[in-house]
């Protein structure tokens, strides 16, 4: 495992700019291969900046080597910078761009995003400092942005990373998950006023027109058997069953233009 806290950054040896120079021009892989591993510890620095309990180092001192090869590249001897000073920059923009793009459950603004990871760096800075959470007014001096933008750069921070809905919560007998404390739809208020409107469609049936679609529907008889019951024909109970099915459909297009009309 790979430290987690580089405190400051490796400076170039008197020989690297030789190494540097003889790679632009020959493109050797070996020396290529020579300047990953004797700069390492400038990526293992870089990853050091955006260390995150939800992101292994690892992963960020692999996102910062990609940085480094890129630079190793991209490298001109000719320009007079150190190699330190070009490389850096171009290893926190590959983890800046890692966490913009990838690293959020929620995206927000990549403005907003910018701000975040700002204001996560200076805090964790300060806190390994002062032992500490820090203030609102001690982020904004750290950060140079306004208590407004730092106080929505901690909220957009939680976008980071999402939390089970089985996550466990509570003590002793109280403890359950996550998932208990969401609410679900609850259909009673519908399973009433459904109530409602069946009670108004039957009220414009007789005795025995209710007596015959409870037979039919609820105990799931047949035509003749309801007509044994009744003392009717197999024949009347069919025409009375759409006699009270047409009735009932009238019924409900006059209720659901007048909700509020009795019927009977």
């Amino acid at each position: 495992m790979a430290t987690a806290y580089a405190p400051a950054p490796p400076r170039d040896a008197p020989g690297d700019a030789r190494l540097l120079r003889r790679f632009a021009m020959t493109r050797d892989q070996q020396m290529r291969e020579q300047l990953v591993v004797r700069y390492l510890p400038l990526a293992r620095y870089a990853a050091s900046h955006y260390v995150r309990h939800s992101e292994p180092f690892d992963d960020l001192l692999q996102v910062a080597s990609v940085g480094l090869l890129k630079s190793i590249d991209r490298f001109d001897p000719s320009n007079g910078a150190t190699f330190s000073s070009f490389a850096l920059p171009t290893m926190l923009g590959e983890l800046r761009r890692h966490f913009r793009d990838r690293g959020w459950t929620v995206r927000p603004p990549r403005t907003l995003q910018e701000h975040a990871l700002r204001v996560e760096r200076a805090a964790d800075d300060l806190q390994r400092l002062s032992g500490r959470s820090p203030t609102v007014d001690e982020l904004v001096e750290a950060t140079g942005l306004s208590q407004e933008s730092v106080l929505e750069a901690r909220q957009a921070a939680a976008a980071h990373s999402m939390t089970s809905l089985s996550a466990r919560i509570g003590d002793g007998d109280d403890a359950g998950e996550l998932g208990d404390l969401i609410g679900v739809e609850d259909d009673g208020f519908a399973r009433a006023d459904d109530r409602l409107t069946v009670d108004a469609l039957l009220a414009t049936l007789t005795a025995r027109e209710r007596e015959i679609l409870r037979l039919r529907m609820e105990e799931d008889l047949t035509q003749s058997e309801i007509g044994q019951q009744v003392g009717l024909s197999q024949m009347h109970v069919s025409r009375l069953l759409r006699e009270i099915l047409e009735k009932l459909h009238m019924a409900a297009v006059h209720h659901a233009r007048d909700p509020e009309r009795v019927f009977g």
